[in-house]
């Protein structure tokens, strides 16, 4: 089995001179890098964990995360069937429920793929596609809830 290993740097920029010494008393700021990437990821936590809403949160770049893996797969999917994708945009969204300990979890996602192709005899395969995509995706394989999919498929014509 082959294996592929990740190495990301994230750094906390939220001190505000009195570290944590309350929940208050500092931000959720923070910034996300890898090696050789051009731009660093600005980021926070949910507004309503005290994060600042003009920064991406951990729960959107899971979210990103499932819907980019998604994608990828089903671009080389359409391209090793012949099946010609000229547009790809996907509304996903999540549900991460919050218990009385303040933990949580996703426990669905529901991706929205709209999707336009060349032909319109590509349509029909290019909607079966989305199946097999999920089955593929890295990120979907590695999570404890399905993954449901509303796909909307278009032609150019």
């Amino acid at each position: 089995m082959k294996k592929h290993y990740y190495k990301t740097t994230l750094e906390w920029t939220g001190n505000k001179g009195s570290g944590t010494e309350s929940y208050r008393s500092y931000n959720r700021n923070h910034s996300i890098n890898a090696e050789g990437k051009q731009h660093e990821i600005m980021s926070s936590s949910d507004p309503s964990f005290l994060g600042d809403p003009s920064r991406y949160n951990p729960e959107e770049l899971f979210l990103s995360s499932i819907s980019s893996c998604h994608m990828l797969w089903y671009l080389h999917l359409c391209s090793a069937n012949q099946i010609i994708v000229t547009e790809y945009t996907d509304h996903a969204t999540g549900l991460m429920e919050e218990d009385k300990t303040g933990s949580g979890r996703f426990t669905k996602v529901t991706l929205n793929p709209i999707v336009k192709v060349k032909e319109p005899n590509m349509k029909d395969k290019a909607i079966v596609l989305h199946e097999e995509a999920n089955k593929m995706c890295f990120i979907a394989n590695s999570c404890n809830f399905k993954i449901t999919h509303n796909p909307t498929t278009v032609t150019n014509v």
